[in-house]
């Protein structure tokens, strides 16, 4: 009954009541932008003087009342190169090339004179790490990795302002509608990358039903082919995870991973491109199905994975597995630097847990255990 309940006030909003009008377009760089201007100690005024702007401009940037993304690509080079010029961190110029995309997607996914899935951008390629965690921030209020890591800059502002980009109640609750009949509708010949990165988007809904509906719809598809159903399960189980459920997550490593090693393969080849151990942006998933680890080195995604090593991380049981699983294929990691070190230095805070599964914790010990024998 609830999800038939929650269908319905769904397909409220998408038949255009309720919607958010007219998209906006530059929320999330616009507070990005706001950040580059607080980490260089200019007030709007000043950052206007050196980009040749009025200060109204930067003001509506700021605000998204004047998308950044309608500035020609031209000038936005301009303004990006004199921002280089006046010290802006490079991470957060990054982050600002991704919030430019982020809201592209954002306004794309807002309006609501779109019609049909078939020309939704969120198919075009496989998203990364970089970009999802841009687009994900209106929506969980994490900061993206490159803004956790600054260190506090000088505020100069005047008045209260919010912690991060924002979106309004109507515009969460259409954007989330639209996810989910994105992934309902788009169940042509290759729309499965559309389909399952509209799922995964739509795990960051906070309703009580979100865990119910993804559910359903895994066990409503039909996959014909084991990389798709091998990507359903994972999707699934790391929207469980993300939302506290560590069982789903369990049983995906026990059935998907252990002792199969194309999926073995297909998790490290899918946590390599997630994170950005690959050169190149992949168009569809199938790169993921390579029966072997690609040819990419392992320190990046150990040290995310390192990161991960935290008992009350919800993906710490798939994190610890990734490790093993990693390092059985590159052990030379093991002697690898500031990986290697951060790893060695984790364990003991990770085995001293008592909330660590059975499996997580031989793991674990597997892992001391390759430790000491590259050591001696």
């Amino acid at each position: 009954m609830g999800l038939c309940m929650r269908s319905s006030s769904r397909q409220t909003l998408t038949s255009g009541q309720g919607t958010p009008g007219r998209p906006r377009g530059g929320v999330i760089s616009g507070y990005v932008f706001r950040g580059i201007r607080e980490q260089l100690g200019l007030t709007q005024e000043e950052v206007a003087e050196q980009l040749r702007v009025s200060a109204d401009t930067i003001a509506g940037w700021e605000s998204g009342r004047r998308p950044l993304t309608a500035v020609p690509v031209g000038q936005m080079l301009v303004h990006r190169h004199r921002l280089m010029q006046l010290g802006t961190v490079p991470a957060l110029l990054q982050a600002l090339d991704r919030a430019l995309e982020a809201d592209v997607l954002l306004a794309g996914a807002l309006d609501e004179e779109a019609t049909g899935v078939e020309d939704s951008p969120l198919g075009a390629w496989v998203m990364q790490r970089d970009l999802v965690e841009v687009l994900a921030w209106p929506l969980n209020h994490v900061p993206p990795q490159p803004v956790r890591d600054l260190p506090a800059a000088p505020r100069r502002r005047r008045g209260p302002a919010p912690a991060g980009p924002e979106l309004s109640a109507s515009e969460r609750t259409y954007f989330f509608a639209q996810m989910r009949r994105t992934a309902e509708q788009a169940r042509g010949e290759g729309q499965f990358l559309l389909r399952r990165q509209a799922l995964y988007l739509s795990g960051y809904d906070d309703q009580p039903d979100t865990t119910e509906w993804l559910a359903h719809q895994q066990a409503a598809e039909r996959p014909g082919d084991w990389l798709t159903r091998w990507l359903n399960s994972r999707s699934v189980a790391a929207v469980s995870a993300r939302r506290g459920d560590r069982d789903r997550m369990s049983h995906f490593i026990h059935t998907a991973l252990t002792d199969d090693e194309a999926g073995e393969a297909a998790n490290l080849n899918y946590w390599a491109y997630w994170i950005g151990e690959t050169a190149h942006l992949e168009l569809s998933d199938d790169f993921i199905a390579a029966r072997a680890p690609g040819p990419w080195p392992g320190d990046k995604l150990l040290t995310h994975l390192t990161q991960g090593l935290a008992p009350h991380h919800g993906y710490v049981d798939l994190n610890i597995h990734s490790v093993w699983s990693l390092l059985q294929v590159r052990p030379n990691l093991l002697r690898s630097g500031a990986a290697g070190r951060a790893l060695r230095d984790r364990l003991p805070v990770m085995l001293d847990s008592r909330e660590l599964s059975a499996r997580g914790r031989r793991e674990l010990e597997s892992i001391r255990y390759a430790i000491r024998l590259a050591e001696a």
